[in-house]
């Protein structure tokens, strides 16, 4: 049961969520406006342009990769410390103007700065969430990525319209100043390395995965790549079926949705357990897609979007606080890593394996298919962790 002394509002908790808001705004503010400027600035082809949006992302995975290793080595706040200042010198160096190759290379620091301070900002929250409330503190904490989802691409395509690039680069800059500022203010409790992490000598895949988050890190990669097509093809969906003004508050629907049902999902998953929303989640996420596939209105394609933001927006949360809480303390930075790594790798890689499917299927296809992946991976998760989940839960009654 969740005890009413589990304090989960606590001043390190709120700052903690307020840097990765900050980050992930910065990084969905310029996720779509640095296709165009590519474009425009240094005639970068369809493919550049697009690279210099993705390559973002993969270096977010490499730095995820790479901190999950020492964040404890490091400690978290000195890791979030590192992420947020390369996150800064990233930004600056957007006012330079050196040509396409240097935007790709700094997109590419930006990308590994941004995996730095996320790995750290979702490890230091998961210590300091009491256990009782882990799916509850997690929820909340996601909800600021979320947040800056739906406001990141209404403020960049909002300035991209009234100001210059220098300017949105500025408002970045002074985004992330904030940021680094914001964590002298963060108190963390240090983890200890067992004598067994610290005997640990040469190259093992464990130093920079958690195994014991991977099935349900495969769910989300699966998940991720999924809802990759929601983000990357929805205008050009929308541009067929004459509805473009409506798809701009397709992502605002989205993420009402999620703001509004995280909470009650968050406490419904730390006293019932994670089965009892992730199969919900999996009916309306393939419903939700289903549903877009076949819309022909306004409604209709704003409905998706409610029953995708409680499906997908709901399992993102969850499966994190899943990939933590089967981990120990002192393995919580690399199953932070892990998560990310797989959510990103779906998200980032999703479009581009989709795109070779697109031509073959259209829009309207691709995503009632992507629906029906939706449904069948519920059967996976059965298998990966939904039966062992089910067991802990009877057996945890059995001792109450």
């Amino acid at each position: 049961m969740v005890s009413s002394n589990s304090k989960l509002w606590t001043k390190d908790f709120i700052i903690v969520s307020a840097i990765n808001f900050l980050l992930t705004l910065v990084f969905y503010l310029l996720v779509v406006v640095m296709g165009v400027y590519a474009a425009e600035e240094f005639n970068a082809s369809p493919s550049q342009s697009g690279l210099v949006v993705g390559i973002f992302i993969v270096g977010a995975l490499v730095g995820r990769l790479f901190i999950g290793r020492y964040i404890n080595k490091l400690g978290q706040k000195t890791t979030l410390f590192l992420g947020v200042i390369i996150f800064i010198l990233a930004t600056s160096l957007y006012f330079l103007n050196l040509g396409i190759g240097f935007l790709l290379f700094n997109r590419f620091i930006h990308g590994i700065g941004l995996g730095f301070g996320s790995t750290a900002t979702g490890t230091i929250v998961a210590q300091i969430i009491p256990a009782a409330r882990k799916g509850e503190g997690i929820g909340y904490y996601s909800m600021s990525a979320t947040l800056s989802t739906a406001l990141g691409p209404f403020v960049g395509l909002y300035m991209s319209q009234h100001t210059s690039m220098q300017g949105i680069f500025g408002l970045c800059l002074a985004i992330a100043v904030i940021s680094f500022f914001t964590v002298f203010f963060v108190k963390i409790p240090v983890i200890q390395e067992t004598e067994a992490e610290k005997e640990v000598k040469g190259f093992h895949i464990s130093q920079f995965v958690e195994p014991r988050a991977v099935p349900i890190a495969i769910i989300t990669l699966i998940l991720a790549l999924c809802y990759s097509s929601v983000l990357s093809f929805l205008n050009f969906y929308a541009i067929e079926l004459d509805l473009v003004s409506i798809a701009s508050v397709f992502f605002l629907v989205y993420s009402i949705a999620v703001l509004l049902s995280r909470p009650f999902t968050g406490r419904l998953m730390d006293v019932k357990g994670a089965n009892v929303v992730m199969y919900p989640a999996f009916a309306l996420f393939t419903i939700g897609m289903i549903i877009l596939g076949f819309a022909n209105s306004g409604f209709t394609l704003l409905l998706a979007g409610v029953l995708i933001g409680l499906g997908f927006g709901n399992m993102q949360s969850c499966t994190q606080a899943i990939a933590v809480k089967l981990t120990p303390t002192h393995r919580m930075g690399l199953a932070t890593s892990t998560f990310f790594i797989f959510l990103d790798g779906g998200l980032g890689f999703g479009p581009y394996l989709l795109g070779f499917i697109t031509p073959i299927t259209g829009y309207s296809t691709l995503y009632i298919v992507l629906g029906i992946v939706v449904l069948v991976t519920a059967g996976l998760y059965t298998v990966l962790h939904g039966k062992k989940a089910k067991k802990a839960l009877s057996q945890e009654a059995v001792v109450s």
